[in-house]
């Protein structure tokens, strides 16, 4: 698979944009730094900072094929960029990226990623004039050492990063201590289920990372055994996206949440595990990551650079043909995963919560694809969305189910097939905590102040709990679904279904009763609504107004969708339809 023309012009494009953008100004703090353009700083990071242009002129500067190729004003540029990154590095050799993280291990990890591949590059090149540019680079990666050993994460595909990282300067260095590092981090274990779902469930974003980061691992340690989450990954990504080519975002656990993603952050991934298994599928989604690629508004991450690694890493083997990617298909995620073992293991391991992180629980939750040409539909549990539908243009982005019990949304929590389709449940408890116990409490009890968080909590018993339980049975039908939502006990409890779509829909009340209560949201007391968007239609049914709150406290609608509200109470057998209208059904 060669580099294609396409992609050397894009980056050629990209050189300028850079350019453009670096200061220039020897007095200026940041001389050599190229300025994020959201917030007029220049930043030493990988995602949005110089390292990412730095990557975008190295491919240029040693690619034939580039109208830059051993461009001596690009390599000037790339020196100063090399001057402003060496004078950014702080004294324990680490770099703050410009948002929370401040002397952040794993964010120069990220740079180290990039910044090595970079390095390399120049020197595969072996261009005299470019010597002393990779001098500068190499010296930052050698002054990342301490920091590279001693340093630790956030999140778990930061544990990634740091051995990517780690490797690359072993490769470089030759320092034990880093090898060593390395290991202690892969020693942890892979956080995967057996379809390819990381930790964080995060696939417009993370889940690219922890990828690309296995793949860098594994090549530099000799280390095969590594791609094999990759690989479960990324044959679980092909049904993963949109008929669009945006990848379902609906239940990520992480920033990308309900946001647009394409495939651009694949593609060296799917590009590299197509040279290594000669896997055709693999292959057409690595077109598909190209497509997407030619039309994101900036480059990619230095440490995911796909034109640095592709010349990097060429393919010199024959050409893999691609084959069709599945158009329809039902594909459920995670069914087999007993998450809720692991789950009770927490108290076995003996922690309460991860200080500077979380959890992530939902790790492993079940996920339902169903592929239809242009209608995608996704079910999920432990998120507050429930249910989407993209029907050609018309995006139903979520069902949310939110309740005064919690209060807030209700993830659900189980997803089983059924004969005509699926049925999704949800049980939690809620009680009251009593007094604790005379001989458990603290001096601070007797004092003049005795402050609530001194209080022992864990030697409260629970008192009067009430426990709740919902069930939303899934029924589906050739042109559509019908959903049948019950809740029974405690009673009295004000709950409210969200339908949320897309800000271009045009929602009508054919024989239905809305009204409008924020710019955003409607009321949906009765009968039927369509929702158009182009030629394409749906109709829902199941409109109701038993109260008129017009939300449940700590449940928050987007300000940049248009959702319909149908409030009920407790008990309840609620039905809702949903169908699929061509432009002659109306």
């Amino acid at each position: 698979m060669a580099v294609s023309e396409q992609l050397v012009k894009l980056n050629d494009r990209w050189v300028e944009q850079g350019l453009a953008g670096q200061i220039l100004d020897q007095n200026h703090r940041s001389f050599g730094g190229v300025i994020d353009p959201e917030n007029g700083i220049a930043w030493p990071n990988h995602h949005a900072g110089t390292p990412v242009w730095m990557a975008v002129w190295g491919a240029a500067l040693v690619n034939p094929s580039s109208a830059y190729y051993h461009s001596e004003q690009v390599l000037e540029r790339l020196e100063y960029a090399a001057q402003y990154m060496l004078a950014f590095q702080h004294d324990d050799g680490s770099i703050s990226p410009g948002w929370t993280n401040f002397h952040s291990p794993p964010d120069t990890a990220f740079v180290v990623v990039g910044y090595s591949q970079l390095y390399l590059l120049l020197e595969q090149d072996d261009w005299s004039k470019s010597a002393p540019v990779a001098s500068r680079i190499l010296l930052f990666l050698k002054q990342t050492i301490p920091v590279m050993v001693t340093g630790g994460c956030h999140t778990p595909n930061h544990r990634w990063v740091l051995s990517a990282a780690l490797s690359y300067l072993y490769r470089l260095f030759g320092d034990v201590r880093l090898l060593e590092r390395a290991e202690q981090w892969l020693a942890e274990g892979i956080d995967i289920t057996p379809d390819g779902e990381w930790t964080e469930r995060s696939n417009g974003i993370y889940n690219a990372v922890s990828d690309v980061m296995f793949i860098h691992t594994a090549r530099l340690l000799d280390k095969p055994e590594l791609l094999e989450p990759v690989r479960a990954n990324l044959e679980m990504m092909i049904y993963l996206i949109h008929p669009s080519g945006e990848i379902v975002t609906d239940y990520s656990g992480r920033q990308d949440f309900g946001q647009n993603f394409t495939l651009d952050s694949y593609m060296l991934s799917y590009y590299l595990m197509t040279i290594i298994d000669q896997n055709s599928q693999f292959a057409a989604m690595t077109g598909l990551a190209q497509q997407a690629l030619q039309n994101t508004a900036r480059p990619p991450s230095s440490a995911n650079n796909p034109l640095v690694g592709m010349l990097l890493y060429p393919d010199e083997g024959e050409a893999v043909l691609a084959t069709a990617l599945p158009t329809h298909y039902r594909k459920m995620i995670n069914l087999s995963f007993n998450r809720h073992q692991y789950i009770k293991q927490i108290a076995e391991v003996g922690y309460h919560q991860i200080q500077y992180s979380r959890p992530h629980l939902d790790f492993g939750a079940p996920v339902m694809r169903i592929r239809k040409g242009d209608t995608s539909i996704t079910m999920m549990t432990e998120t507050s969305s429930l249910l989407a539908i993209r029907y050609g243009q018309v995006r139903l982005l979520g069902l949310q189910i939110a309740s005064y019990f919690g209060p807030g949304f209700v993830p659900m929590q189980s997803l089983t097939p059924t004969a005509d389709g699926f049925t999704m449940t949800a049980t939690y408890e809620k009680g009251y905590n009593s007094c604790v116990p005379e001989h458990e409490l603290p001096d601070s009890a007797q004092a003049t102040v005795s402050p609530w968080y001194l209080l022992p909590h864990q030697h409260r018993t629970a008192t009067h709990t009430q426990t709740y339980q919902l069930e939303v049975r899934i029924s589906e039908l050739e042109h559509g679904f019908d959903l049948e939502i019950i809740s029974n006990e405690p009673t009295d409890v004000m709950t409210q279904l969200s339908f949320v779509f897309d800000q271009q829909a045009m929602i009508t009340a054919v024989d239905g009763q809305l009204e409008q209560i924020t710019p955003e949201s409607h009321l949906w007391s009765a009968g039927t609504v369509v929702v158009q968007q182009g030629n394409d239609m749906m109709e829902l049914t199941g409109g109701c107004l038993q109260h008129t709150a017009s939300s449940v406290r700590e449940a928050s609608y987007p300000r940049d969708c248009q959702t319909l509200l149908v409030n009920v109470m407790t008990p309840f057998v609620h039905r809702i339809g949903i169908r699929f209208l061509s432009g002659t059904d109306v």
